[in-house]
């Protein structure tokens, strides 16, 4: 008996692959590769008095540690919403699960205008802060806050899946084992949310290092103090440095590519503690 033939909605291997494979390089293998060429000109000690020139330096410093103290909190206080959504029910919990994608839809430039707005000196907030000692807007602060508020979906919901799959009925065993709340939650929650925990930092990390458009507004763009890496590349493209440009480009391109790299792994990992296929 002949095995019946399997029909599939998109066309043969090599068609899809070839579409693929044309596609993938008009719209990303070919771009990135002109930061290569470009960066070719320059000569390797061109090259490393760009790229580690004091200023570039500062603001490697400020955009790589706000990204990375941005993530942590995300990841900490992302988890809380993440819970309190899945567990509980409350009057506005769709509003709440609503706002939280609002750093995808909303344009990052509104964004950094509306905290400008609340954190400068005349803000809401920031006329009580100021005179307290605490600048919020035009100071690196202003910046992480900024990063906060564009990379806390990408905890919430990367996390929000597995927490929705995690049986109660452990949680109860654990209790009834005499285990106390926060034996619960070390040695039986926290290992099976973990990858998922660390897949939503790395990404909500990748986010923020490439903001340009939320943090400009409200960075102040003062030299060593609160410049970030995407306004130093900016500023090489204002004065026609293009070679200067694309090098420090070519960095963040190295950086991120590895941080995607470990995104995958994590995702991996995730994907084989809990069980889904990918």
């Amino acid at each position: 008996m002949k095995k019946s033939s399997l029909h599939h909605v998109l066309p043969g291997f090599s068609l899809s692959m070839g579409y693929t494979l044309v596609y993938l390089s008009l719209i990303v293998l070919i771009p990135l590769s002109a930061v290569l060429i470009k960066t070719a000109h320059l000569t390797w000690e061109h090259f490393l008095s760009v790229v580690t020139a004091p200023r570039v330096m500062a603001s490697y410093k400020l955009s790589f540690g706000a990204s990375l103290l941005a993530g942590v909190i995300n990841s900490i206080f992302g988890f809380i919403l993440a819970w309190v959504l899945v567990r509980y029910r409350f009057p506005g919990r769709r509003i709440v699960d609503a706002l939280i994608d609002l750093p995808f839809a909303l344009p990052t430039a509104v964004a950094g205008i509306a905290l400008t707005a609340i954190y400068s000196g005349h803000g809401w907030l920031g006329q009580y802060l100021e005179p307290l000692g605490f600048k919020i807007a035009f100071a690196p602060p202003g910046i992480l806050i900024a990063l906060i508020f564009i990379g806390l979906p990408f905890v919430v919901r990367t996390l929000q899946p597995i927490l929705e799959d995690l049986e109660i009925e452990l949680e109860e065993v654990s209790a009834s084992l005499g285990a106390r709340r926060w034996q619960t939650f070390f040695y039986v929650i926290f290992p099976i949310i973990l990858p998922a925990l660390l897949t939503g930092f790395a990404l909500a990390f990748a986010r923020a290092v490439g903001e340009y458009g939320s943090v400009i507004f409200i960075a102040g763009n003062i030299p060593m103090v609160s410049e970030i890496t995407p306004l130093m590349i900016i500023s090489k493209l204002e004065q026609y440095d293009y070679e200067g440009a694309t090098a420090i480009a070519l960095v963040m391109l190295v950086f991120s590519f590895i941080l995607l790299l470990a995104i995958n792994l994590l995702q991996a990992w995730a994907a084989k503690r809990t069980g889904r296929v990918r």
